[in-house]
């Protein structure tokens, strides 16, 4: 499934956050969204997922409009990981909530499928062992985990995750992207990932788009994104791309 974002406006009152914003993300494809903090970028995601409707521009999911869909057939295609980890009410277990992840696919009740499919996705994120830990008494990164596992078990074509990896350890922060990685190519699907490390970007992700102020200031390959001109201009510091470990790596200096 391919997604496609074409002019793109979204203002909170007279406050413009998205400007003219554009990208395409196919499956097999991680891309990017970075920027600095107020750059747009968690409005960016809300808007492609129809929690927020753009001004102007067009979301299309195959040339579909994304705010002409029902929205239980926008659920079965994105999956969304918020930043926020907190449930709204109740106090679910974990399996629970990963298994809320089967909703878009069910009519009245969940079956065994259901429980087959939640309890993979759980093991993926390494999470199998919280199942009757309430989520509310887990980490954060427990807790960031065992969303992406209810993303994983929507099934969905299209994984949209605000910053998947905050609150997370060095280990799982590799852990958590690798696991993305490995999903988008085994199973044809796509992601787009708000990240603040421009490091964990540059390795995991196939395509960027850099935000500045609600303007896109660069998009496309990863590498071609982040260069120096591009990270001194956006993030105001300098930075070096070394490529001496078998990969280029982001060195802020």
């Amino acid at each position: 499934m391919r997604l496609k974002m074409e002019g793109v406006e979204f203002s909170y009152g007279s406050n413009a956050v998205l400007r003219n914003v554009g990208l395409e993300l196919h499956p097999s494809e991680i891309l990017g969204i970075l920027g600095p903090n107020g750059s747009g970028k968690t409005t960016l995601i809300r808007c492609i997922n129809g929690i927020l409707t753009p001004q102007q521009g067009s979301i299309a999911l195959d040339a579909e409009e994304v705010r002409s869909l029902p929205r239980k057939d926008v659920a079965k295609n994105i999956g969304y990981v918020p930043q926020n980890s907190s449930m709204d009410s109740g106090s679910p277990n974990v399996f629970e909530v990963v298994l809320m992840g089967r909703r878009p696919h069910v009519k009245w009740e969940f079956g065994e499928k259901d429980e087959e499919i939640a309890w993979k996705a759980m093991e993926e994120m390494d999470v199998k062992e919280y199942a009757a830990t309430e989520f509310c008494n887990l980490s954060s990164g427990q807790a960031q985990r065992a969303l992406i596992a209810r993303a994983i078990a929507q099934e969905a074509k299209i994984l949209l995750l605000d910053e998947p990896t905050s609150n997370l350890d060095v280990k799982y922060q590799i852990e958590v992207m690798d696991t993305i990685h490995h999903l988008v190519h085994e199973k044809r699907i796509a992601a787009c990932a708000i990240i603040h490390d421009l490091d964990l970007a540059m390795r995991f992700c196939d395509k960027a788009v850099l935000l500045h102020e609600g303007i896109i200031a660069a998009a496309g390959p990863t590498r071609m994104v982040l260069t120096p001109d591009n990270i001194r201009k956006v993030y105001g510091v300098e930075a070096v791309i070394d490529e001496s470990y078998h990969r280029p790596r982001v060195l802020i200096i």
